[in-house]
């Protein structure tokens, strides 16, 4: 008896789902958040759909991106490849952030705080999905003023940019030549 494959003529093409399986994803992608927009003409309302996205690797990179499409489909791979265009590498010290940050994107605020081990990543919404596609474990976080979901999102980037690694700070190397003296 012979058995079946998947492909039974002899020039096929492979199934595209087979071939996307094959290769493993370099990046974790999460949708925020879609919207439907809408233009006024003079017919009446034309739709498009506009959608936030974050992809990180799940070590130290992540990025955001928000994009606008025809369909679902192509708003959330247009706003993936902006975010793959701006991926930021985090500074990552055991688990959690090296220092406090707030930081005012337009109207939002974000407060992040570094967390003991085992606290958690304890952040609301879009916080927590940006926080959970980089390598952080451990967060406190708090944001403020605004619900605008795309606002919270660039303002939780914009605080992750400003971390400083430990080695950098500048009280690091006083404490150093105190404890060699």
């Amino acid at each position: 008896m012979v058995e079946a494959t998947r492909n039974t003529r002899p020039n096929s093409r492979p199934n595209r789902r087979e071939a996307e399986a094959a290769e493993p994803k370099q990046f974790e992608e999460a949708v925020i958040n879609i919207d439907r927009v809408a233009r006024v003409v003079k017919g009446g309302r034309r739709f498009r759909f506009k959608a936030l996205v974050v992809v990180g690797d799940r070590k130290n990179k992540v990025g955001v991106g928000v994009a606008k499409g025809a369909d679902v489909q192509a708003a959330i791979q247009k706003a993936t490849d902006t975010a793959k265009k701006n991926m930021i590498t985090i500074p990552v010290l055991n688990g959690t952030i090296p220092h406090d940050v707030e930081v005012k994107f337009s109207g939002a605020r974000v407060l992040l705080k570094p967390a003991a081990p085992g606290t958690g990543i304890i952040a609301g919404g879009v916080v927590r999905t940006i926080i959970g596609t980089t390598g952080i474990t451990n967060l406190l976080s708090k944001s403020l003023n605004s619900t605008n979901k795309v606002n919270i999102a660039y303002a939780t980037v914009e605080a992750l940019k400003q971390l400083v690694p430990r080695d950098q700070w500048l009280n690091t190397d006083k404490k150093a030549k105190k404890e060699t003296k």
